[in-house]
């Protein structure tokens, strides 16, 4: 059986953890920096409440944030510490648990950023 051309291998190793696609490195070693590149979007951060999936606890989510991942997680602290409350940073999201959508709108808007409310 012949492998693919292209990217692909190794993506978690025990020893190093994750692995970048592009130079196979382990991430904190990476030389190409692929993981680097902020999303893009409108340029306009969208805060909504869900509870979908979680059990019916709700959380608040900011998403379209155009920040690098140690940026986005240094804001997420300061969103979770200016509502009082606990949450996380995955996918390019921020996350605070429970319904804080005008402290959060609020947050972003001293920061400089566009905000809109989804989701009624």
């Amino acid at each position: 059986m012949r492998h693919r051309d292209g990217p692909g291998g190794l993506v978690y190793s025990t020893d190093a953890g994750r692995m970048c696609p592009a130079c196979r490195q382990p991430v904190a070693q990476c030389v190409c920096k692929a993981q680097a590149a902020a999303p893009r979007g409108d340029g306009t951060v969208r805060v909504s409440y869900e509870t979908k999936g979680r059990g019916g606890k709700g959380v608040t989510v900011a998403r379209g944030i155009p920040l690098a991942a140690d940026a986005l997680a240094a804001l997420g602290k300061q969103l979770r510490s200016a509502c009082g409350a606990g949450g996380t940073v995955k996918d390019g999201t921020v996350e605070v648990q429970g319904d804080h959508r005008e402290t959060v709108i609020a947050a972003l808007q001293r920061q400089g950023y566009t905000v809109k409310r989804t989701g009624g």
